[in-house]
């Protein structure tokens, strides 16, 4: 009997073990072919990027080819037949092995070749829209003006009617848009229903382990959790907008053209804070200083130097006037080929706003660096879940910027003097007010597109409703369905359905630098310094390392301790509470 169950046991080893070096012999071809596409996809889109030049239609061609050999590659219907086979047997392989097919497989609800042309066409038409959203050409009255111009009228004029020209300006591009998101909707539900998934939304949502039901009940918990905060933050800007602009009485809701933001996602430029100059500083420095400091603090907290290659490929710096090309001027980090071709794609300026996008950008470099090891597989080297490299990325930012770490570098006074409360106040009109933006209105909207189906004659109105429930936000006037306001946002058009990464990752951040300050550093989470700190560093390897390896709500539980809350964003704020509170004294509450 014994020996009957010994042979039994090794018999079924044997099963396993064949199954095991079949699926791996799989996964290493899988692998090999999708290195070869991903790097020559990613210098197409490189160039389409960065050598911007009018009439130039063989640069987009060639993006465009290189995008649809990967599709073709990634979607394939035998990498989906092999896929399926193995995972039917997953008990017999390992949990890395799962987790790569499981990889492989979502990579092929994005570009399922079992219908081959339905998914050209969906190229074709996101190829076309992304030409239209950039090729835009904004004007006020008939003016052409950039999209910078009207920024710069929403954060400084004082003319109502100037400011309602800039916003409404800045909308047109939605109208353009409508009938390409239309299209989109279609396409994107249809292309992954052929792999079984109900709509697109729950496509993106999947990739964390989650239901759609499970994403939309964390993003309103998050917003429910940051709401008494962000009522006070909104009825502060209602009064103190109101005396702005020289009006009596004040609005119940916010007028979109008032905000000094397009679509109110960030009113931190309300507020300034006197004592630190730091665009006065920074200005004598050159923009080369900036993205060097920026890698001098990686290396003091134990990071290896960039590799030479990230300084002679990267783009860091604008286009010279006279170059004969444009560029993309968002900042962007890059794993060209998910080895060691890690580059940034930035305009890099002496002032503040870089100072910060620099150590944001070089954050996501550094997290390439750590997971491009030969314990994560290349199909598994990116952040825990999507927000993990967003969470990263600002945490760095945030901690660049704090008054002990500006001291240290001596880009301000060891004792200068600043309103600690306005400092707060000017983080809050960012950080808590992105929450209802991100969370509620930009993630319901899309809900609404895709796994409701929103017809198109209720795009503007769902819109404005979502604005109007989660923002306090409403438009200067009523705005029809000719209008597409939501297309007016870049990520509607080219990043669908994935916006609730960015609530989740500012959530995430506060988490790891709460833990950060008060394990590590032993200081105060409002007035921290990493710099020069290797056990901040060592911290920040240990989490970053791991890749998609493991469950991101294992790997924040690990880190921190806890699961995804906002409780640490709020205690961040919470002198900030009872300020805004006597601020707000005698003030109408509207939310």
């Amino acid at each position: 009997m014994k020996k009957l169950v010994l042979l039994c046991l090794a018999l079924l080893w044997a099963g396993c073990s064949n199954v095991q070096n079949d699926a791996q012999a799989f996964l290493d071809a899988y692998t090999a072919k999708l290195l070869e596409l991903y790097k020559v996809r990613s210098e197409a889109e490189w160039k389409l990027n960065t050598y911007i030049v009018e009439g130039d239609t063989l640069t987009s061609a060639a993006a465009q080819q290189a995008k649809e050999a990967y599709g073709e590659f990634t979607g394939s219907k035998e990498n989906i037949e092999k896929a399926r086979g193995f995972l039917a047997q997953k008990e017999k392989l390992t949990p890395l092995q799962v987790r790569q097919l499981e990889k492989v497989l979502y990579a092929a609800a994005d570009n399922p070749q079992t219908i081959p042309d339905l998914v050209k066409e969906r190229i074709k038409a996101e190829t076309a829209q992304t030409e239209t959203l950039f090729g835009f050409d904004f004007k006020i009255g008939e003016k052409s003006v950039a999209a910078g111009d009207i920024d710069g009228i929403l954060k400084d004029e004082t003319n109502l009617q100037k400011r309602l020209q800039a916003w409404e300006a800045s909308k047109e591009v939605g109208r353009a848009l409508k009938p390409g998101l239309t299209k989109l909707q279609e396409l994107r539900n249809k292309t992954v229903q052929a792999l079984g998934y109900s709509d697109y939304f729950a496509y993106q949502v999947s990739d964390y382990g989650m239901s759609t039901e499970e994403m939309m009940d964390l993003n309103r918990r998050l917003v429910d959790e940051v709401r008494p905060l962000y009522r006070e933050l909104h009825t502060f800007a209602r009064y103190e907008l109101a005396k702005k602009y020289g009006v009596k009485d004040v609005p119940e809701m916010l007028p979109a053209h008032w905000l000094p933001n397009r679509w109110g996602q960030d009113w931190n430029s309300m507020v300034s804070v006197k004592g630190i100059d730091l665009d006065g500083v920074l200005k004598e420095k050159s923009a080369e200083w900036l993205v060097q400091q920026g890698e001098n603090f990686y290396k003091s907290m134990g990071f290896q130097p960039l590799p030479q290659t990230f300084w002679e490929k990267s783009s860091l710096y604008p286009a010279p006037p006279d170059a004969g090309y444009k560029k993309n001027n968002h900042a962007s980090a890059w794993h060209m080929d998910l080895q060691n071709d890690v580059r940034c794609l930035m305009s890099v300026a002496a002032n503040a706003d870089w100072y910060e996008t620099v150590h944001h950008e070089l954050g996501h470099i550094y997290y390439f660096i750590s997971y491009t090891n030969p314990d994560v597989p290349p199909v598994l080297r990116e952040g825990a879940n999507r927000a993990y490299h967003e969470a990263v990325g600002s945490l760095l930012g945030l901690a660049a910027m704090q008054k002990p770490f500006l001291a240290h570098l001596n880009l301000i006074p060891a004792g200068a003097q600043t309103d600690e409360m306005q400092a707060l106040l000017k983080e809050a009109l960012n950080y808590i007010v992105f929450i209802p933006w991100s969370a509620g209105v930009m993630t319901e909207f899309e809900y609404e597109l895709y796994a409701k189906n929103l017809p198109a004659d209720q795009y503007n109105q769902k819109w404005w409703e979502l604005a109007r429930k989660y923002q306090g936000i409403v438009p200067p006037a009523e705005r029809g369905e000719e209008y597409c306001d939501a297309a007016s946002k870049t990520h509607i058009n080219d990043d669908a359905a994935q916006y609730y990464d960015y609530a989740l990752s500012m959530v995430q951040l506060f988490q790891l630098h709460n833990y950060i300050a008060a394990q590590i550093l032993k200081q105060d989470s409002r007035a921290t310094n990493y710099y020069g700190n290797a056990e901040v560093g060592e911290f920040l390897k240990k989490l970053m390392e791991k890749g998609a390896t493991e469950d991101w709500r294992k790997v924040l539980k690990e880190t921190t301790g806890e699961e995804l809350n906002a409780k640490a964003m709020l205690n961040y704020f919470a002198p900030l509470m009872e300020h805004l509170k006597e601020m707000n004294r005698g003030r109408k509450y509207t939310l």
